[in-house]
């Protein structure tokens, strides 16, 4: 059952409603209220929305890579000044991460929402007409400023709106339609060596980019505010318009609702607002620390691959024209491993589910690294983007889930924008290993990584499977 840590304004029932239970000196929360509904329309076009716009982020994650060749033969880029061109996008995440995750919880979900996309599509846009390298460099890490609260705050969100039992599984919905991004931008790669119109391939690809953000942009500003931020943040009223409205519509659909659990008087009442100092001391400490280690080493193992995979087959003797289609073929793995998630978040605990997926990982890179014919590098890479999206899922909803609302998206960004400044470092880490010693020993160096990772959340991590996000805060 829920232990809501938050008072609320419960407001009056409108005609037709199930009123809120209350009186005897007990309040109801916005967050029992929500936590006990069905899926909703509401519910489902947050989901497809917020999925949406999460595709741009992926496909900006995989796009400058995916299209490095591409960029290497127009400006003539060496070793040297390839590396920071792939990382600008990843420190610009970085800082768009701490900066715009910290404002969701200050100023609202939908605003910081908003934000994150106007930055980007106008940077993506700018992209597309780069003149030379420096001028793709600072685009991309304005881009990156823009986008690198997107999948955090998107996971703040879901986690606020979503009923505890079907949280997981509408989340990983949401990340199943996101990463159709993938091989969509592997195929487009194909199309950046060439020229359409008298204009260079990949400038189309950045435009695209753009024009989609914009539209999601658009798309956006019908999604309502979050009650579950509305209340902690002492709202009430709005918090409760907003929730009643989805009450009723889950009446109108035939439901019937069930008693929302009243708040425990003798409970523990945390503060509206909260500074970031709260991340740093107990109980959340220890969870912030197990993320910050996460986060560093994870990146290793799922954007060391996706990002890098280009160049480890062409160090492996394929034309670029090959290669982009043996890196389409095996990022087809992304949406379809995003897809087995869905019948396994909700049955799993999650916590094992990452680490399950995170050992799967580390088995299909190592087949893959050592993989020197067609058939058998398209077949692991396969399976390896398949385990890396049930991993990805897993812990996309696991990192929201464990922290509590007030900071909720201060935390999934802080510690998230660390991998973005790790995904950042990865290729002067990753690419001289991969020119000394080969394509092998890039998985060899993967291979650790994951089993920090699978070590971190396996002996730290609480569980979160079916439990309302104030159960898990103060478990």
């Amino acid at each position: 059952m829920s232990r809501p840590t938050e008072a609320s304004d419960a407001g009056p029932a409108r005609p037709g409603e199930q009123a809120p239970p209350s009186g005897g000196g007990t309040a109801v929360t916005v967050a029992a209220r929500l936590d006990r509904l069905p899926i909703t329309r509401t519910h489902r076009l947050i989901t497809v929305t917020i999925g949406i716009g999460m595709f741009f982020d992926i496909y900006e994650v995989f796009l400058t890579s995916a299209v490095s060749g591409a960029l290497t033969s127009e400006f003539h880029l060496t070793s040297a000044v390839l590396a920071p061109v792939l990382a600008s996008t990843f420190v610009g995440m970085f800082i768009g991460s701490i900066v715009l995750g910290r404002m969701a919880d200050r100023v609202g979900r939908r605003r910081a929402f908003m934000i994150n996309l106007a930055l980007y599509s106008l940077a993506s846009l700018a992209g597309a007409f780069s003149p030379n390298a420096v001028w793709l460099m600072i685009s991309r890490f304005v881009a990156g400023l823009g986008v690198g609260a997107e999948l955090p705050l998107a996971d703040a969100y879901l986690s606020d709106m979503l009923p505890a039992r079907q949280r997981g599984r509408y989340t990983a919905w949401a990340y199943t339609i996101s990463f159709i991004a993938v091989p969509i931008v592997g195929f487009l790669a194909r199309g950046s060596v060439g020229h359409l119109a008298g204009i260079a391939g990949w400038r189309w690809i950045f435009a695209l980019g753009a024009l989609g953000s914009a539209i999601v942009f658009l798309l956006r500003t019908t999604l309502p505010e979050s009650p579950r931020w509305l209340e902690a943040v002492g709202r009430g009223p709005e918090a409760d318009r907003i929730t009643s409205r989805i009450e009723a519509e889950a009446l109108r659909g035939g439901h019937r609702l069930t008693e929302p659990t009243r708040r425990d008087p003798e409970a523990p009442v945390r503060p509206a607002r909260a500074g970031v100092r709260v991340l740093l001391t107990p109980p959340l400490r220890r969870r912030t620390l197990m993320m910050a280690v996460f986060q560093v080493f994870q990146v290793f193992g799922y954007y060391g691959f996706g990002t890098l995979v280009p160049l480890i087959l062409a160090a492996k003797g394929y034309a670029l024209s090959t290669s982009l289609l043996f890196t389409a073929l095996t990022f087809l793995g992304y949406p379809v491993g995003s897809l087995l998630s869905l019948p396994l978040v909700e049955r799993f605990e999650r916590k094992y589910l990452v680490v399950g997926s995170v050992v799967a990982m580390a088995a299909f890179g190592l087949a893959f690294g050592f993989s020197n014919s067609m058939v058998p590098i398209v077949i692991f890479g396969f399976l390896y983007t398949a385990a890396s999206n049930v991993f990805s899922n897993g812990y996309h909803i696991y990192q929201a889930e464990i922290f509590p609302t007030a900071v909720r998206s201060t935390a999934a960004s802080g510690t998230y924008a660390i991998s973005r400044l790790a995904t950042g470092a990865m290729p002067f880490v990753l690419l001289p290993v991969l020119a000394a010693a080969g394509s092998a020993w890039v998985f060899v160096v993967i291979c650790g990584a994951l089993v920090v990772v699978a070590l971190d959340i396996g002996l730290v991590g609480p569980r979160t499977t079916g439990l309302s996000t104030e159960d898990v805060v103060v478990a």
